[in-house]
């Protein structure tokens, strides 16, 4: 008998079984379910082996033709075509990493389940067993579909456009009549060593962020000065204007900016037909002028993007208790110091997340750049339109000017610049920070 609890902590239960070894079911699990099997658990070791035997007969041809192609990307011009090559040869990275986890999971198994035998425990009945992993793997097998669907609907085209971005395909090098060569970085050491493309970027990057932080930040501003606004209680029929200002949310975006459209129009849109001309005895270029484009599509944004912030806030404003601003009276507060310090805060924490979304919409914002002028007006020497942002600049670059693999490189960028923006300020958000501490 143990005399102190030190001696209790590392006493094996009087079931144990020293000899049975977790690095031997780690060794044995080389070959797939063999590891289980010697933990006694011969069903489950079966269908392990089952499973990985019939994967590997059956993908083996698949995987090392996919990775094969994946590194020729075809041999024969006419005949392959290096883009099914190339899709061929991610479905095989994905098979083999799906494979690889699999794989290594099983050998953990397989030692976790060794180890706790070592230790006293024993398994069950064949029955008992299965009620067990179902009950483990229940939350897995309902997110399993859409995990699927995910996997080939969204992560295989944009591994397709990441590996296209280090290609040289284009409109004179195009498959199945030539065979697609990898390049490595030249597409985008092009994009700021060539002075066409360098140029072009760098005016549709500076634009883009420009537009993106003005256009989110007006709308944000608009909506938090009309949701203070309605909230305040001296003022009546709050519910008539509050359903006035969400009309705009209402109506298709699509259709707003088309509507728009034919407002802004240089020769006959009702604004300089209607307003500017009778007012002011001319008329502004909306179409034709880069800088009055741009001024035009941030005032259209503005307008589809504040009804939604404004319901959100108009909400949070809601929640915010009367004795804050009653204590901030008693204290002598003014209505900025209110402001700033009641207001402001329980609007960000509420939103922040959501707010930052809005930026990354607008980053990528096709319809109101498209819908509105294409893109244009035109720019001499660069290849992309004044209002152009760098969505609809790929856009016109794999439609217009089949250039793949250069609209691959900049959605590239894109994407990890977006990606990046919104891991880190996500990151940085009270909500975030907050989170688990209520």
């Amino acid at each position: 008998m143990p005399t102190n609890e030190n001696e209790k902590k590392f006493q094996h239960p009087v079931n144990a079984n020293l000899d049975h070894s977790p690095k031997k079911a780690m060794l044995l699990s080389i070959i797939p379910g063999m590891g289980q099997i010697y933990n006694k658990r011969l069903f489950k070791g079966l269908i392990l082996f089952v499973l990985f035997a019939a994967f590997t007969v059956m993908m083996f041809e698949f995987i090392a033709g996919g990775l094969q192609g994946l590194i020729t990307l075809g041999v024969e011009p006419r005949v392959d075509d290096s883009r099914v090559f190339l899709i061929e040869g991610i479905l095989a990275l994905i098979f083999t990493t799906f494979y690889g986890i699999f794989y290594y999971f099983n050998i953990q198994d397989a030692k976790v389940e060794a180890r706790r035998i070592r230790d006293g425990w024993r398994p069950g009945t064949v029955m008992e067993n299965f009620r067990n992993a179902w009950d483990r793997s229940f939350p897995y097998v309902l997110i399993g579909p859409g995990f699927m669907l995910l996997i080939f609907v969204v992560i295989l085209p944009i591994l397709f456009m990441a590996f296209l971005a280090f290609t040289n395909y284009n409109l004179y090098n195009a498959p199945p009549r030539n065979i697609l060569q990898w390049v490595g970085f030249d597409n985008f050491i092009r994009l700021v060593t060539i002075a066409e493309w360098r140029t072009t970027f760098f005016s549709v990057l500076s634009w883009t962020l420009t537009w993106t932080f003005v256009a989110t930040t007006l709308s944000i501003g608009l909506a938090m000065f009309l949701a203070i606004l309605t909230n305040d209680k001296r003022l009546k029929g709050t519910r008539i204007i509050r359903t006035v200002l969400i009309l705009p949310w209402a109506v298709p975006g699509f259709v707003t900016i088309i509507i728009f459209s034919a407002l802004f129009n240089d020769n006959f849109g009702a604004i300089n037909t209607d307003i500017i001309l009778p007012l002011f005895g001319t008329t502004i270029p909306w179409m034709s002028n880069v800088m009055w484009s741009r001024i035009a599509i941030i005032m259209i944004q503005v307008w589809l993007g504040f009804p939604y912030v404004y319901a959100l806030f108009s909400g949070v404003l809601k929640g915010i208790s009367d004795d804050w601003y009653e204590a901030a009276d008693m204290d002598g507060a003014t209505k900025w110091q209110k402001f700033m310090n009641i207001t402001f805060p329980h609007l960000m924490f509420a939103t922040g997340p959501i707010l930052l979304t809005q930026y990354t919409f607008n980053f990528n914002n096709f319809n109101i750049i498209y819908l509105f002028n294409e893109g244009g007006p035109a720019v001499r020497g660069q290849s992309a339109g004044g209002t152009d942002i760098l969505i609809s600049w790929v856009y016109n670059l794999t439609f217009t000017n089949s250039q793949y693999s250069m609209a691959a490189a900049i959605s590239l960028i894109l994407g990890l610049i977006v990606a990046t923006f919104a891991f880190f300020q996500f990151r940085r958000s009270r909500s975030f920070k907050d989170e688990g501490n209520f």
